[in-house]
């Protein structure tokens, strides 16, 4: 995720709610987001995300019945929801400026920066499958904001672009 595009989970989930159809059940998705530095975009949503993490749709929508917080603040709710894997497969983030503790806290597993840029270099990887030195294979995915549908060809063709601005 781009570091000066995504400084949140709130954007940075992305990743997870345009991906998780591709996710196989027990697989992990890699988020590698530099920039992210807090879980909501307005505060009380970043303490509602604190308080009580991704933790799947059954018990954030119990939750909901009974918790004023989360009443005041239906949005973040859909978004503890969309964020979550529903236990069918691991998030791992790897972010700029959470700790283990943040990143745990609220359901995911946690994964050093500097660790995953080097052992996943963008500049190496290529879209879609690759192998790794250690025989890992990995499906790669440089833009999981745009979604798996998008082409290289829609993203970077300038005349589309100008014509879509039109």
């Amino acid at each position: 995720m781009q570091a000066d595009e995504f400084r949140a989970t709130w954007v940075a989930n992305k990743a997870v709610y345009r991906t998780r159809m591709a996710i196989a059940d027990g697989g992990e998705l890699l988020i590698i987001a530099p920039g992210v530095e807090r879980f909501g975009e307005q505060a009380e949503v970043d303490a509602l995300i604190r308080k009580y993490g991704y933790k799947g749709s059954s018990r954030t929508l119990s939750l909901y019945k009974t918790e004023a917080d989360m009443q005041a603040i239906p949005h973040g709710v859909a978004h503890l929801i969309h964020g979550s894997s529903e236990g069918r497969f691991t998030i791992t983030y790897a972010p700029g400026h959470l700790s283990r503790e943040e990143i745990e806290q609220v359901g995911y597993q946690y994964a050093d920066i500097a660790e995953m840029q080097k052992r996943y270099d963008q500049a190496v990887m290529k879209e879609g499958w690759n192998t790794m030195c250690d025989g890992e294979k990995v499906y790669y995915i440089s833009t999981p904001s745009a979604g798996l549908w998008a082409t290289d060809a829609k993203l970077n063709n300038p005349a589309r672009l100008e014509l879509a601005a039109e």
